[in-house]
C-alpha cells in the first residue's frame, strides 16, 4: 500500500496545504491517458512522463462479493454525476466513457445508474461506455420517480404502477444498449402502490429475461420484508458512510437476517470524507450540500473532527482519506459493496485502490470506537428530500 499510494498521499495530505481538487488539476491529464489495459507503466503526475516504478497499482485484485445471489466486484462505481457535477456543470462525455472503461480495466464490474440521473442521460453514457464488455459486467439502475418517458420531464411525486415500471424498463434497455438489467431497484417507495404489486411487475420482467435481480432503496423496514417475501430481494441501496451511520441501527441487521446485500450510496459522505471540505467551504447554488444542515456554517466546524480522524488513519495506514473511508465500509460486512461516484480519472484510480487497505480486527474495533465517539450535528438531507426515505408501501387490499 505504501508504494502504491506514495504519490497520491504526498499530494493530498494536509501538510502540503493542497486540496483534493488541486491534486486533480495536476494529475487528471496524466491519469486520463493511463490506458491501464495497454500498459503497466505509470504516468508521473507532475511531468506527464511514464515511469516503470508504478505508484498506483495497475493490477488490482479487486475481488468479488455477493449481493444476494448476484456476483459483483468488491467495489463498484456510481455514474450519477456523469451528466453533471455538484457544481451543475457538464462533464466531458468522452472522458466519462474513458473513466467507465478504465474502471473495467481495473477490475470493477458493478456500475450503478438510474433513469432519474439526467434524467436518462446517465444511462445513455453508461450504455455506450460498457458496450465493448457488456457481458462481463453487472448493470444496476433504478425506477420509481414520476418521469415522462417521452420528454424526460419530471412530474410530481413517484410512480411505481406496474404498467409504468414495464414501460420504464423497456426504455432503460434501449438507453443502456442491452437486453437485460442485472439489478433493478425501486428508487423510492411509492406510497400509492402496494409493494406486492411492484414485485409482481418485476417478476414478470424476470420471466421475460429483462431483469435478473431486484432491490429497494431507502425503503421502510416493513416494506423490505414484504418485498422480500413476495420476490427475493438481492440488495438494498441506502446512504451509509462514516458521516451517516443510520443504516446500522435496523436496515443492515435486517439485510443480514434476510441474506440481502447492501450497497451504500454516498460512501464518501458527498466528498466530506475525502478531506477537501474545510470550515470555510461554501457551496454553489444548486449544490444540495448547501442546504444540508450537517454542512451549515454552524455545524461544519464541529463535524470536521471526523475528517481529522480519517486523515490520521490515512497517515497511519499509508493511504488517502478516501481510501480509508471506503475500506472501512468494506470491512463492516462481506456483503457490503460501496459505489463511489466520480467524474475524475484521478479519483477513480484512488478509489479503486481502496481494496488494498486492510484493517486488523483490533484496528477496526479501535476505528469504530473513535467514529462512534464523534457526534455529527445536522441532518443528512433537507426535510423535503428526507420525506421520501423510510416510507412504507400501502397494504394490499
Amino acid at each position: 500500500m505504501k508504494e502504491n499510494n506514495e504519490r497520491i498521499k504526498s499530494e493530498i495530505q494536509e501538510k502540503e496545504g493542497v486540496s483534493r481538487r488541486s491534486f486533480i488539476a495536476k494529475t487528471i491529464v496524466a491519469a486520463s491517458s493511463l490506458a491501464l489495459a495497454t500498459s503497466q507503466n505509470q504516468v508521473n503526475a507532475q511531468t506527464g512522463k511514464r515511469e516503470t516504478d508504478a505508484k498506483i497499482n495497475t493490477n488490482l485484485a479487486i475481488g468479488r462479493r455477493k449481493l444476494g445471489k448476484l456476483d459483483v466486484s468488491t467495489i463498484g462505481i456510481g455514474v450519477q454525476n456523469m451528466s453533471r457535477t455538484y457544481q451543475t456543470t457538464v462533464p466531458n462525455r468522452a472522458e466519462m466513457i474513458n473513466i467507465i472503461r478504465t474502471a473495467f480495466d481495473r477490475g470493477i464490474t458493478f456500475f450503478d445508474a438510474a433513469e432519474a440521473y439526467g434524467p436518462f442521460e446517465v444511462e445513455r453514457i453508461l450504455g455506450e461506455g460498457v458496450t465493448p464488455f457488456r457481458n462481463k459486467i453487472q448493470i444496476a439502475t433504478k425506477f420509481g420517480w414520476n418521469i415522462d418517458q417521452e420528454t424526460g420531464r419530471r412530474l410530481p411525486g413517484l410512480n411505481s404502477r406496474p404498467e409504468h415500471i414495464k414501460n420504464v424498463v423497456e426504455a432503460m434497455l434501449k438507453r443502456l444498449k442491452t437486453d437485460r438489467i442485472d439489478l433493478l431497484y425501486q428508487h423510492r417507495v411509492d406510497p400509492q402502490v402496494p409493494i406486492e404489486d411492484v414485485a409482481g411487475a418485476v417478476k414478470d420482467l424476470m420471466k421475460e429475461g429483462k431483469v435478473l435481480h431486484w432491490g429497494l432503496s431507502e425503503m421502510g423496514l416493513k416494506t423490505l420484508r414484504l418485498a422480500h417475501s413476495a420476490l427475493p430481494v438481492a440488495a438494498v441501496q441506502n446512504e451509509y458512510s462514516m458521516l451517516w451511520r443510520g443504516a446500522e441501527k435496523e436496515v443492515i441487521p435486517t439485510c443480514e437476517e434476510l441474506g440481502i446485500g447492501f450497497v451504500p450510496w454516498s460512501p464518501l459522505g458527498v466528498q466530506f470524507l475525502t478531506g477537501w471540505i474545510d470550515a470555510n467551504t461554501r457551496f454553489a447554488p444548486g449544490d444540495i450540500r448547501g442546504i444540508e444542515s450537517r454542512f451549515s456554517p454552524e455545524n461544519l466546524p464541529h463535524n470536521l473532527a471526523l475528517v481529522e480522524l480519517v486523515k490520521n488513519w490515512a497517515k497511519r495506514k499509508e493511504a488517502t482519506p478516501a481510501q480509508i473511508a471506503l475500506a472501512w465500509l468494506m470491512a463492516q460486512k462481506p456483503w457490503i459493496v460501496p459505489i463511489p461516484g466520480t467524474t475524475q480519472m484521478a479519483h477513480l484510480l484512488e478509489n479503486s485502490s481502496a481494496v488494498e487497505v486492510k484493517f486488523a480486527t483490533a484496528e477496526l474495533a479501535e476505528l469504530n470506537s473513535a467514529i462512534g465517539a464523534i457526534e455529527i450535528r445536522g441532518q443528512r438531507l433537507p426535510d423535503a428530500v428526507l420525506a421520501f426515505s423510510g416510507v412504507e408501501s400501502p397494504s394490499k387490499k
